[in-house]
């Protein structure tokens, strides 16, 4: 697939890879995505953020930032919008298989589009809310990156996780008062911060799982 952007979009992205920890060379299939989402948001308005420049750092980096903390295994991205971050997570991280939960239409059919482009054999997409999701303790992992907070990710979607199972919430500040609020039976196990190349504001995983 051509990637009609600019080649300094492309050196960008190869050095925030590196600074992240990651291969240069996932930023040929990165910008694959990123172009199908470009194409297909002048249409279907999928994500708000629509400068490439910024793509990059707010949608590509942003997502991949969290990629050390990812397990081997099965994680579900619930509420992806456009895929973010299970696409970038899925490109980057093969040993993960990453199931794309979004219970929009046109985003799910942009979602089975992507899948299908980029050759994403470790991806695959299901078009549901995801308290429906009828996979009980299926996945390794769960995340999702602005869907609600500790305590309503876990509401509708803590049934998805394995016993030992985590979720891995992507977070602006340090979320104290969302840790206070999580339901009983769940625990914050690790809050990692994170640095996002290119980006000024504070970003914080938040790594969740049953209390023992």
């Amino acid at each position: 697939m051509d990637t009609p952007l600019p080649e300094p979009l492309r050196w960008r992205l190869a050095d925030g890879l590196v600074a992240l920890g990651l291969d240069p060379p996932l930023a040929a299939p990165l910008l694959d995505y990123l172009a199908l989402l470009l194409r297909w948001n002048r249409t279907y308005n999928l994500t708000a953020v629509r400068d490439p420049e910024e793509m990059v750092t707010r949608h590509l980096l942003d997502s991949l930032a969290m990629h050390a903390h990812v397990r081997a295994g099965a994680l579900a991205d619930l509420g992806t919008g456009p895929g973010l971050p299970g696409i970038p997570l899925a490109i980057a991280r093969p040993d993960v298989q990453v199931t794309l939960v979004e219970s929009n239409g046109k985003k799910a059919r942009f979602l089975r589009e992507a899948v299908r482009q980029l050759k994403l054999g470790n991806a695959r997409v299901l078009e549901s809310r995801a308290e429906a999701v009828a996979e009980p303790g299926a996945y390794a992992q769960i995340t999702a990156r602005a869907l609600d907070t500790l305590a309503g990710i876990l509401e509708v979607g803590g049934h998805l996780l394995a016993p030992d199972g985590r979720l891995l919430a992507m977070k602006g500040v340090d979320p104290v008062e969302e840790i206070a609020a999580l339901p009983p039976g769940w625990a914050a196990l690790a809050v990692h911060p994170l640095a996002v190349p290119g980006l000024e504001a504070e970003r914080h995983l938040v790594e969740v799982g049953r209390a023992a």
